[in-house]
């Protein structure tokens, strides 16, 4: 079931926000919260039901070893014991369900060999919940969990908002929140703040990523055929596909966090502007910021992190990135985004270190904005591509190995104006002469929607701006980037004028639901 759905909006979504407040307001905690749990695995379960086994396994399973290990009486070797078991059986179900058939593939070019294993179909969301329940039992082994229900604990996993595509919550985040009774009793507040953040999650899914992912498709479709792209159909792909991931992983953040609060439930912030950053190492402060955190403080500090000289330091950065982009998928396009990125940092690192004074001019700072945003774009080549080649197709045409084609007549303008020098330089032969797109038309709406969501993403307040006095989120980032005169304009309050906005956003984005297209990253 998607959060863009009519089944969702005008079913689930009412029927069990509407069960589990009646539910709550007289005092049944425990009936609300089972409410919510059958509600969340019915939610999971109308994809693939027979994957709900798997989910309740892995819940139960990682529970039990939680509890056994908060035991005081059990000595500390066999706690290490119970939590390597753990970390074994969670990562080796990952690895069945995600890599398997990768291994495979790679081990028959490798050997030669014709090794078939049947399909595995990955199931929703399981790179979320597993890495969720992690670091609760990593967290139980180093005595920094407290102990809570069973009920209390399949909520904190099962909870649908993020349940598929995060936010990776962190048990100290949503597992406190649980056990207030003010929780289960209905708050206008909480349904208004919810409401208008769901609303604008809808419409970048909608309106915003939906409509530009119909430029970027036919480009990479067009790569894997192993179509000669030119330099502006390459460009004209890349940043549609840059735009597109954004807007629609933001969006099913903001979704996931405006449902999560019409529940009373704060979930933590996913993104903060990205494509605003400065350098890539700002870059991933914005960027999937649960995910960041839970590389930074589970993989990276385990590898030594900074503690062990700058060789291993750039060491650790590489193999957390690696092990980053492996995560979102089983592919040597997922590796080679993450060496990319481990390859950036280790350079932006090095840079810090050879020049500790930033410079703080508005000239730099926005050189600084060009290139790390350029190194964003081109990564995300190799994110979405389907092969190396596919990538490599797309990454030649940008960087002008293919040459630079422009309109036909432009070659008698070069002669005319005394450029025939230039000449040599370009191909006549048209900016899109693979004919990618069906009419001009679509390049010049492409172009346009590209620059609108270039301008949206880099100078419009994000969603936790426009909320930033309403809604106290868990995770606070950026307070001093709160307080322009522009995000004062148009932040939000309880006025008329803010109903009518958001009633007019949902209602544009239900007009406009012309199909239940998946989120991006729930093939993660």
């Amino acid at each position: 079931m998607l959060f863009n759905s009519y089944i969702f909006l005008f079913l689930f979504l009412p029927i069990t926000l509407l069960g589990f407040h009646l539910i709550g307001k007289n005092g049944h905690v425990k009936s609300a919260i089972v409410w919510l749990i059958s509600a969340s695995l019915f939610f999971y379960g109308w994809w693939n039901p027979a994957y709900l086994g798997l989910l309740l396994f892995s819940t139960i399973f990682n529970f039990s070893l939680g509890f056994l290990i908060s035991i005081k009486s059990i000595n500390s070797s066999t706690k290490k014991i119970i939590l390597t078991t753990g970390v074994i059986v969670n990562l080796s179900i990952l690895g069945y369900f995600k890599y398997a058939n990768f291994f495979i593939d790679n081990l028959n070019v490798l050997t030669n060999s014709n090794t078939i294993l049947n399909e595995i179909i990955l199931p929703l969301g399981i790179s979320f919940f597993t890495f969720q329940q992690l670091t609760y039992l990593i967290d139980s082994y180093y005595e920094e969990t407290k102990k809570y229900s069973f009920l209390h604990y399949c909520l904190f996993v099962t909870f649908f908002p993020q349940l598929i595509a995060g936010p990776i919550v962190h048990h100290k985040e949503l597992l406190p929140q649980l056990v207030k009774d003010t929780l289960y009793k209905l708050r206008s507040k909480n349904l208004a703040i919810g409401l208008t953040i769901f609303s604008i999650g809808l419409f970048k899914k909608v309106v915003l990523a939906d409509s530009v992912s119909v430029y970027a498709t036919p480009v990479f479709d067009a790569a894997e055929a192993g179509i000669l792209l030119t330099f502006f159909e390459a460009w004209i792909g890349a940043l549609a596909y840059t735009f597109q991931l954004y807007f629609d992983f933001s969006g099913y953040t903001d979704m996931a966090i405006g449902i999560a609060r019409m529940f009373g439930i704060r979930l933590p912030i996913n993104f903060n502007s990205p494509y605003k950053a400065s350098s890539i190492i700002d870059f991933w402060k914005r960027w999937h910021i649960t995910l960041s955190r839970f590389l930074r403080e589970y993989l990276y500090f385990s590898l030594g992190g900074n503690r062990k000289g700058k060789i291993r330091r750039y060491i650790n950065l590489m193999v957390t990135m690696v092990i980053g982009g492996l995560w979102h998928g089983a592919g040597w396009t997922f590796i080679l985004w993450g060496a990319l990125h481990g390859f950036y940092l280790i350079v932006n690192h090095g840079w810090r270190a050879l020049f500790n004074k930033q410079d703080k001019t508005k000239t730099g700072s926005f050189i600084s904005w060009i290139i790390t945003f350029l190194a964003v774009v081109f990564s995300w080549v190799p994110f979405r591509a389907d092969s190396i080649s596919g990538a490599n197709n797309i990454l030649q045409a940008m960087i002008g190995v293919n040459g630079i084609s422009l309109p036909v007549g432009y070659e008698s303008i070069f002669i005319n104006y005394g450029l025939s020098p230039l000449k040599d330089i370009f191909k006549f032969n048209g900016m899109f002469s693979n004919h990618i797109y069906s009419h001009h038309d679509h390049i010049y709406a492409a172009i346009v929607l590209i620059f609108l969501l270039l301008v949206i993403s880099t100078f419009f307040p994000n969603t936790k701006q426009l909320m930033r006095n309403h809604d106290k989120s868990i995770f606070e980032t950026y307070k001093g980037e709160m307080n322009s005169s522009l995000h004062i304009l148009v932040e939000w309050n309880v006025t008329t004028i803010w109903a009518l906005i958001t009633s007019a956003t949902l209602l544009l984005s239900i007009i406009l639901l012309s199909g239940e297209s998946e989120f991006i990253y729930f093939r993660f």
